[in-house]
């Protein structure tokens, strides 16, 4: 407990599966959070939940992808906490459609949700962390960020920039002793995967691609995170955390 003691933390798409499990587990740890997602009243229900375990929370409903958007976060919640320490961009959107099926709209959508988003998020809470000294930027890619995968080029692709501008961002920011890495999760059970594990064979597909049989949890996702969160990981800067259960061990 205490691990994230006067800290200030952003997450987005925290009104459910990663990124509500970051959030619960931030605020046990000592950290006044503030949770955006699309979904309004679950934002409010985490809220309250935060607050019922004793915990500092605000919630905003948030289009990740929208800059004014971004501005209105990062001045309330400044507002209303004092400074930012802590930004985990964990909101994104997963697209499987066949290549040549794929249109630009579907393109654009994939890489603003998925990108753009991070690239807002950085450009306006940095300044925040610049003035308090110092920070840590934990980006959720995939471990489709680190091999190429059958049927998913979009989101293959916006999830390998995700971890190529966390490096940029380290290298470019760390004179201001802001450090930013990526996380990389496997095969993760939350309510944007359910339907994909509903049936029997499938899910049995996804255990075996693991060297650990099993799939993961958010909880092993947020466990992660709250490390890189941290003053644990002072001198890691620009790496990418696979928290897959072995699968890029392969």
């Amino acid at each position: 407990m205490g691990r994230l003691d006067n800290k200030v933390a952003i997450i987005t798409g925290a009104a459910g599966g990663m990124g509500k499990a970051d959030a619960l587990l931030f605020a046990q740890e000592g950290a006044k959070v503030a949770i955006t997602d699309l979904q309004e009243d679950k934002i409010k229900e985490v809220v309250a939940e935060i607050e019922a375990l004793g915990g500092e929370a605000i919630g905003f409903k948030q289009n990740v992808a929208s800059e004014e958007d971004w501005v209105r976060v990062v001045d309330e919640t400044v507002q209303k906490f004092g400074k930012i320490d802590i930004l985990v961009n964990n909101a994104g959107v997963s697209n499987a459609t066949p290549f040549m099926d794929l249109t630009v709209e579907g393109w654009e959508k994939t890489m603003s949700i998925n990108v753009t988003s991070i690239f807002l998020g950085q450009k306006y809470v940095i300044p925040h962390m610049i003035e308090a000294g110092g920070g840590s930027i934990v980006n959720i890619s995939s471990i489709a960020g680190l091999t190429g995968g059958s049927g998913a080029g979009p989101y293959t692709a916006s999830k390998g920039a995700v971890r190529m501008l966390t490096k940029a961002t380290a290298v470019d920011f760390a004179k201001h002793n802001i450090r930013c890495n990526s996380v990389h999760p496997g095969y993760i059970e939350t309510p944007m995967t359910v339907d994909l594990f509903k049936d029997e064979q499938m899910m049995q597909w996804f255990q075996s691609q693991t060297p650990l049989p099993r799939l993961g949890k958010a909880e092993d996702i947020a466990r992660g995170v709250l490390f890189l969160a941290s003053d644990e990981s002072s001198y890691i800067t620009g790496v990418e955390l696979p928290i897959d259960g072995g699968y890029y061990a392969k």
